[in-house]
């Protein structure tokens, strides 16, 4: 993400443009879902005088503005994305924690409807799939041909020569 464009969501959201934002931004840009410290890590080489406490309070000013989306997988640290307003979701690994997005395969937000609601409007439906991502199915069965699966492939099924 450019300077110009990050720029422009933050005054559009209603926020001052301050350097750390914008690096937090572009950080989130270069590597979505992305922890506080990963985001922190990468801000700090451009700015060093960046505090971690200031990277969780630029955070939860860009989740509260709706401009990052907060996710938080079981047993995970809370990470951010860029991708917000339609109702994705994400496959896990659980041996080593890399997070991928998946579309919604329903359609429309919310794609899933509870049984029961007591009484709320359900917005949002947030699904959370896990197994082992290729790189680590690789590790398991030593089978060098699963690591080059393409995180998006259909079904999740290997691609084989």
């Amino acid at each position: 993400m450019e300077s110009n464009e990050a720029g422009s969501m933050l005054r559009d959201a209603g926020l001052r443009v301050t350097a750390p934002r914008l690096a937090a931004l572009e950080a989130l840009g270069d590597h979505s879902h992305a922890t506080v410290d990963e985001v922190y890590e990468r801000v700090a080489t451009g700015l060093p005088g960046t505090s971690l406490q200031a990277m969780y309070v630029v955070l939860a000013a860009l989740t509260g503005a709706g401009l990052v989306r907060r996710i938080e997988p079981a047993g995970s640290a809370a990470r951010y994305e860029l991708r917000i307003g339609d109702n994705h979701h994400h496959v896990v690994c659980s041996l080593c924690g890399a997070v991928e997005d998946v579309d919604c395969v329903v359609g429309e937000a919310p794609c899933l409807m509870p049984s029961h609601t007591s009484g709320y409007l359900v917005q949002t439906a947030e699904v959370t799939f896990w197994g082992l991502c290729p790189a680590c199915r690789a590790l398991e069965t030593g089978d060098d041909a699963v690591a080059s699966v393409p995180a998006a492939a259909p079904h999740d099924q290997p691609v084989r020569s």
